[in-house]
């Protein structure tokens, strides 16, 4: 018998210093065999379903930024539909109790935790939520939970002119208007929001008209009719647990990042010793690279979302210990980590294998973890996957590159190629070896009971990671590029291709919302029909991943990329196998937006690794087929935003 909230958190409470010791449903989920076998779907509980109508308070349809009504139960009552889809796993938004709302927007999204231990009443009861894994797990279906380790909300403010109450905070003159010649009023007015102060490397300084005067003290509010109280477990409420340096303000100026503790920063360490400040450019960008990862580290998150002190050992453990309860509470079979590059890779190291020893002692030998690094910097994504760091990222390299730019704006396929080259070229930690940067170093030991694959391999990071067209963090692709041919082809590379697929909600029925939160969008408007294009489109794809190992886990080879993108004979073309001892699929792709293009340039044409005479049927849909030439060769004319998925019949 599951016990009730209050026993669990009773229970969680007095075992935040020793060892979880919570009862829950036992687990019920078959091991996870190999997690590139799965299609992960992407949901914002608020917005997918609303499925009792109970725990509908604070809900605004009219404004974007409000509660619609999903919930849990929504979710349970659209698993047929789901199930249809094809998808295998659902990732679903963060399930804690958070601030209600913050300057007119709403915690509808799930990332302003209050409450650690408490679950979110706008989504239904503890079990409800039980109910609704368990209910995927009869179908097959793993369930991935999104936590935050970074932040809670915006539960204090920095008392800067020590007043006891929240303020915005002006200091010197406002300056003189246009064409005043006033010589005694200069303009140096100083602004600062008490709620979400300006990046401070001492800390966030009190101040007054009489200058700085320390460390400004943090007031917790205690306002409950918004759940903006202080947090929960109580050991959260520690001011020594947080960084207290405010606001992140690097993306502000990226461009230029004109400060002056950078300026100092890179004469001190940049400058010939006795000589004035004249920066070596290699050197100067390094310490430009430096000062932003500490801000991001170290700073608010913007928005006021105050960021834990996670090198402190006591605030790891505490927060080992509250991910360790939802595990056990809910069944849950992987995390994905919000704001991964706001961390120290350092947490992680102690972090993820605490986790994988705990969901291995109850039955989860293959408990996956995947963050979001929001960040196309291979090698500053790999710094979270190295040695016993998270099992896999969000691959935001890939976003950029691949899904944005080739698919997107018909750039040429040789990025794809690029792009898995330099990928290949990390170790399997992620990170170049310094000694020889142009030799990849293998063999790295597999994370200890870390993720492995249906024989018990470890399978290293650079082979995990996860491909998304968008999320709820961008537009939709639709909206960055509102044509659906190419949309349809950037679903046939991402489920065709290596890694694990995750499939925002909504792609499937042609959502197309801006920035957040236009791209958040309401999904029972889309009436969960299956008969569009496009859902019957991502359906067929998932069908064919299913079915053919070597799109699951197969090698890759690219057989056909190009840097033409004109009117070139093999502009926009792009072509690789996925191979196992027992499979192999041809994908080919056409990206560009007018023109049949053919798998030859002059004279060199594609070779395959089909022996000649081999039929090849295009499964996708359109059964053409295609006969292997002498020593492998195929030249197929495609024509503009067309596929062909080929195999052997």
């Amino acid at each position: 018998m599951t016990r009730s909230r209050s026993t669990l958190a009773l229970a969680f409470a007095s075992a935040l210093t020793a060892c979880v010791t919570v009862e829950a449903t036992p687990p019920t989920t078959a091991n996870v065999k190999d997690w590139r076998d799965e299609v992960v779907y992407q949901i914002v509980v608020d917005r997918f379903e609303d499925g009792d109508p109970n725990n509908n308070f604070n809900v605004d349809y009219r404004r974007a930024a409000s509660y619609h009504g999903g919930d849990w139960q929504g979710i349970i009552d659209r698993l047929d539909y789901i199930e249809t889809l094809g998808v295998t796993a659902l990732w679903i938004s963060p399930v804690v109790r958070n601030v209600e709302e913050d300057a007119g927007f709403a915690s509808y999204h799930g990332y302003w935790t209050q409450s650690f231990l408490d679950h979110n009443p706008h989504f239904g009861s503890l079990e409800k939520l039980q109910e609704l894994v368990q209910k995927c797990h009869a179908r097959g279906i793993k369930v991935i939970l999104d936590i935050v380790t970074n932040h809670v909300g915006q539960l204090f403010y920095y008392d800067i002119n020590r007043n006891g109450q929240p303020d915005i905070v002006f200091f010197g003159g406002g300056g003189n208007g246009p064409g005043s010649r006033n010589p005694d009023q200069p303009s140096n007015l100083r602004r600062a929001s008490e709620w979400d102060p300006e990046y401070d490397s001492r800390g966030v300084q009190g101040f007054t008209s009489l200058g700085e005067n320390g460390l400004a003290p943090f007031v917790w509010l205690d306002q409950p009719e918004i759940t903006r109280m202080p947090p929960s477990p109580p050991e959260f409420a520690n001011p020594a647990w947080y960084n207290g340096k405010g606001r992140v303000t690097v993306w502000e100026s990226e461009g230029n990042l004109n400060n002056p503790r950078l300026d100092t920063l890179i004469c001190e360490q940049c400058s010939p010793a006795g000589q004035p400040c004249a920066p070596e450019p290699g050197c100067a960008g390094r310490v430009r690279f430096e000062y932003v990862r500490e801000q991001e580290m170290y700073g608010d998150f913007p928005g006021g979302l105050k960021d834990l002190r996670t090198e402190l050992p006591e605030v790891r453990q505490a927060l080992i210990r509250v991910f360790q309860y939802w595990i056990k509470a809910a069944d849950f079979d992987g995390f994905r980590i919000d704001t991964l590059k706001h961390i120290e890779p350092d947490f992680f190291e102690e972090f993820a294998p605490a986790i994988r020893r705990y969901a291995r002692s109850i039955g989860k030998p293959n408990f996956f973890m995947f963050g979001e690094a929001f960040d196309g910097n291979d090698a500053l994504l790999g710094s979270y996957t190295q040695g016993e760091g998270v099992d896999s990222v969000f691959y935001f390299s890939a976003k950029y590159r691949v899904f944005d730019n080739v698919f997107g704006r018909s750039a040429a396929t040789r990025e794809v190629q690029r792009l898995y080259e330099e990928r290949a070229t990390l170790d399997d930690s992620g990170i170049i070896p310094e000694d020889d940067p142009t030799q990849p170093r293998y063999g790295v030991a597999p994370k200890t009971g870390g993720v492995t694959d249906a024989a018990g391999n470890g399978v290293p990071p650079r082979d995990l990671l996860v491909h998304f067209l968008d999320n709820h963090d961008v537009p939709r692709f639709l909206y960055d590029f509102p044509d659906i041919r190419k949309l349809h082809t950037a679903l046939v590379y991402q489920l065709t291709f290596d890694g694990i697929p995750c499939i925002y909600y909504g792609t499937e029925q042609g959502f197309n919302g801006g920035p957040d939160p236009s791209n958040r969008e309401d999904m029972w408007h889309s009436g969960f029909a299956t008969n569009g294009e496009t859902f019957r489109h991502t359906q067929r794809l998932v069908a064919l991943r299913k079915q053919h190992e070597a799109l699951r886990r197969g090698r890759v080879e690219f057989r056909w990329t190009t840097e033409h993108t004109g009117t070139e004979m093999d502009a926009g073309l792009l072509a690789y196998e996925r191979s196992t001892a027992a499979d192999r699929v041809l994908v080919v792709i056409n990206v560009h937006d007018t023109q049949t293009s053919r798998t030859r340039d002059g004279d060199a044409v594609m070779t395959t690794g089909f022996p000649a005479g081999t039929v090849l049927t295009d499964v996708l849909g359109g059964a053409e087929t295609y006969t292997v030439g002498a020593g492998g060769t195929l030249d197929i004319a495609l024509g503009p935003r067309a596929a062909r998925v080929l195999v052997a019949r």
